[in-house]
């Protein structure tokens, strides 16, 4: 056993308050809380086998800090056995040994899990059914983005200054209905000129890929000019190589020559 010490058996014994108080909170709100029983009741039967090691550890040596945190374990683990499983020996345990944790600094944790959770009501409001159409924007939307009246309506030179747009507050239903009837038309000539302009775009990037392909060919033969001339340069090298190798395996046969018709040039002089 790990747990052999009086500071983590407490802190064992505050991680079990805790989840003995927000067993009782899912308890509350009708929420399934299997899930933590079994997981409360390791760690029940994990401080009884600590407190059950610290007791024969002071039967082997005597230690009068461990010996007087004991009963406290003991009325602890007393208390939460009998929270989580109610006993007839203990029917009523202490409702202060959840509240209070033994480490100060958890004090936070027990308030949160403490606190009974709020549920916010929906409020339902009616809706205006009635409907108007508008052009215009809302000054919010402008101001986090400056540069959106500049897009609409698509213009060639966004340099130009945009036509400021008619007021609307006056008009009726079926004028503004006209009205962005007129706006799509001319949208729609606007997108017919972007349409031409993409085409041409596409013709020129057709003809550019023409141009790479005559000049892929162009590479090509040159490529293969290369590789012949390479072809040819290996040719010739092998040549002089064995021109070479020949003439090391024949020089001891062309000096004997020498020397033989130096001697016979010498015996012709002598004579």
């Amino acid at each position: 056993m790990s747990t052999t010490n009086p500071p983590q058996l407490f802190l064992l014994a505050d991680h079990i308050k805790l989840s003995l108080l927000e067993r009782q909170r899912a308890i509350s709100l009708n929420l399934s809380h299997n899930s933590q029983d079994s997981q409360i009741s390791r760690s029940l039967e994990q401080l009884r086998s600590g407190i059950e090691a610290l007791e024969s550890q002071i039967q082997d040596v005597s230690d009068d800090s461990i010996a007087s945190q004991l009963p406290r374990l003991h009325a602890q683990l007393s208390d939460l056995t009998a929270q989580f499983a109610p006993s007839p020996s203990n029917p009523n345990p202490s409702p202060s040994t959840t509240l209070t944790p033994n480490n100060p600094s958890l004090a936070p944790d027990f308030a949160a899990a403490t606190s009974k959770p709020t549920r916010s009501t929906p409020t339902w409001r009616p809706t205006s059914k009635s409907v108007r159409f508008s052009d215009a924007t809302d000054d919010d939307d402008e101001n986090d983005d400056p540069n959106r009246a500049s897009l609409f309506p698509y213009r060639d030179d966004p340099s130009s200054s945009p036509t400021p747009s008619p007021s609307h507050a006056d008009l009726t239903n079926h004028q503004l209905h006209a009205y962005h009837a007129r706006v799509v038309d001319e949208q729609d000539a606007q997108l017919d000129q972007l349409g031409a302009s993409i085409g041409r775009q596409r013709e020129l990037s057709m003809q550019i890929g023409d141009e790479l392909d005559g000049h892929a060919v162009l590479l090509d033969d040159v490529e293969e000019g290369v590789d012949r001339h390479a072809a040819q340069f290996r040719r010739a090298r092998g040549r002089l190589d064995r021109f070479g190798r020949k003439a090391k395996e024949n020089w001891s046969l062309s000096v004997i020559v020498v020397l033989i018709v130096v001697l016979v040039l010498l015996i012709v002089i002598t004579k």
